[in-house]
């Protein structure tokens, strides 16, 4: 199979910090070597009730804002941050990408021409948001099916089917949950997307929300072609994400095991290898042959 693209998702990890949020690309880049580093975007006003938006955060410990509307605020980078977001991850030679949670974001991110823009599974079902990305995005459009029906995913594909975007359309095997507890993660779901979708769509990946990277490598065996994993510079930060994040060496293990199973993935390309023959010729010299 193909090498695995793989995506270190910062999400919003940098803690409304570009400082951090610059070290977080350097060290994707030349450290893990992460193929991706993909940040998110919101606008909270659209997104959240006045009633949401003034309300305390539900963990407040986690929170970087009186109400938890001033918490998201506090972590959203505007336009002109994810420009300079960007021209980093250039400089580094990573790619750049973004999970849009609403149109506003999405006619934003559109400006920036990135390769791919991501759908979370919060808003896979947003129909506006999968139309206008359809209808003015032209690069790939990567979209997770976490707490998401059957009948919900048949609809999805359909409707990018009927857009003639089904063929840049990358989805994701996904359980929503943080972290995700190993008999949650469902890997075999990958076998039922592939068997269901694998002519229909671009290619399938893995969004993991787990701990450790064993299964990142099974997820790959399987045929995803694309890893996703939450990323951060420490665990213990604040936040509600972190505690479901790689810190850097899990990336940088994550990329070289996926790459190393994703090399083994194949069939001998004769009975003996060249490999072999030299422990053939020592080993099995004296055997009685058939």
């Amino acid at each position: 199979m193909e090498q695995p693209k793989i995506i270190a998702e910062i999400g919003c990890n940098h803690k409304g910090d570009m400082t951090i949020a610059k070290e977080m690309i350097m060290t994707a880049a030349t450290y893990c070597k992460a193929d991706v580093v993909k940040f998110q975007k919101r606008c909270n006003r659209e997104l959240l009730t006045p009633e949401e938006y003034n309300a305390p955060h539900p963990h407040p410990e986690n929170s970087y804002g009186a109400t938890y509307g001033g918490h998201r605020e506090f972590l959203e980078f505007n336009l002109e941050q994810h420009r300079q977001l960007q021209k980093w991850c250039n400089e580094y030679g990573i790619e750049y990408s973004t999970s849009v949670w609403d149109i506003s974001s999405a006619k934003e991110i559109c400006t920036l021409h990135p390769n791919l823009i991501k759908v979370p599974s919060a808003c896979n079902l947003n129909k506006g948001l999968l139309e206008f990305l359809c209808d003015n995005f032209d690069g790939d459009i990567h979209l997770s099916f976490g707490m998401t029906t059957h009948e919900e995913e048949e609809q999805i594909i359909q409707f990018f089917e009927q857009k003639r975007r089904n063929k840049d359309l990358i989805i994701y095997d996904c359980t929503s949950g943080y972290p995700v507890p190993f008999e949650d993660i469902c890997l075999l779901e990958l076998t039922r997307l592939r068997k269901l979708y694998k002519d229909r769509v671009k290619a399938i990946g893995f969004s993991g929300h787990h701990l450790g990277i064993a299964v990142d490598s099974a997820a790959v065996a399987l045929g995803a072609e694309w890893i996703e994993r939450h990323y951060t510079l420490d665990r213990t930060w604040k936040g509600t994400d972190h505690a479901a994040s790689l810190e850097p060496d899990g990336v940088r293990k994550l990329a070289r095991d996926c790459r190393a199973v994703a090399k083994a993935l194949t069939f001998k390309e004769k009975d003996v290898l060249d490999i072999e023959m030299v422990q053939r010729n020592k080993l099995k010299k004296n055997q009685v042959k058939w």
